[in-house]
């Protein structure tokens, strides 16, 4: 399994002094990050020190910290980590500023009921996009580009894209330059050129596609989801096989994904009611 990061760690090769107690909690928080984007399956002690650039003992030394303060817990059969108790309580009570999937999720069922294909929904991270919740759909052929706590730079697959599109200028020249190192390493496919047009062509039609650009064959649409304020919170998206996102059947799809974003714009509304808007 190959698991990116999204973040900088300052790596033990660094030519920096031992780390200091700020540069340990950055680099724990990081290790933490790494092991929850593996979302159920478990995260390797050699994927966490190929994913951070740290070294074997202090990868140890900090995920057992972890697992001391239950963030963290080891499977004793197959040694591998994953979120602890910790970090479902920490997300628990997280939900009710930022529970994106609680209100999202029922869109996504609806969404690969009435399509037959595969619905997503994604959250922004930054300049990053990290996929929620995966809702596989009837149809027997189905697309695997994108699993349940994925994580790709803004623009890159459909509801990347819609959510790199729906940002001021301003914010999607700062996305591609925090972008353009993993650009250049993990998409060679992709330049900031091609992505500039891309966010021209999704603003103009009202939504991102994605031509089968990540994997060959499997293309996806996507549509932005913002908060009250305007600010962009997410996207939720809908991918499927070639054959099945051609005229005119991608129009139609696309009607079904914004009509299923409006519907959880109107939710995040009632949820967060103008509290951003009325600071003072």
């Amino acid at each position: 399994m190959n698991i990116k990061s999204g973040v900088h760690i300052m790596s033990d090769s660094d030519p920096v002094p031992p780390a200091s107690g700020s540069q340990a909690v950055d680099r724990a928080l990081a290790l933490l990050q790494i092991t929850g984007r593996a979302a159920g399956q478990g995260v390797a002690l050699s994927e966490l020190i190929e994913a951070s650039g740290l070294g074997k003992p202090t990868v140890r030394r900090l995920m057992l910290a972890l697992i001391r303060r239950g963030l963290v817990e080891q499977d004793s059969a197959s040694r591998l980590y994953f979120l602890g108790e910790e970090s479902y309580v920490l997300g628990t009570l997280a939900t009710p500023r930022h529970g994106l999937l609680e209100i999202a999720a029922d869109a996504a069922v609806r969404l690969a009921k009435a399509s037959g294909d595969t619905a997503f929904v994604n959250m922004r991270r930054g300049s990053a996009a990290v996929c929620l919740h995966r809702e596989d759909g009837a149809y027997p052929i189905r697309t695997h580009a994108l699993e349940t706590g994925a994580q790709h730079p803004l623009g890159i697959g459909a509801a990347s894209l819609a959510m790199l599109s729906a940002l001021p200028d301003a914010e999607v020249e700062m996305a591609l330059k925090d972008n353009a190192d993993r650009m250049a390493s993990d998409y060679p496919n992709y330049d900031a050129g091609l992505l500039r047009s891309d966010v021209a062509r999704t603003r103009e039609q009202g939504f991102a596609l994605n031509p089968g650009r990540i994997v060959p064959g499997s293309w996806g649409i996507g549509v932005a989801l913002r908060r009250p304020d305007g600010s962009v919170v997410g996207a939720i998206s809908i991918a499927a096989i070639e054959s099945r996102m051609l005229p005119p059947r991608d129009s139609e799809l696309a009607a079904l994904v914004k009509r299923e974003a409006r519907e959880i714009e109107a939710r995040l509304a009632r949820r967060m009611p103008q509290q951003v808007l009325q600071e003072d």
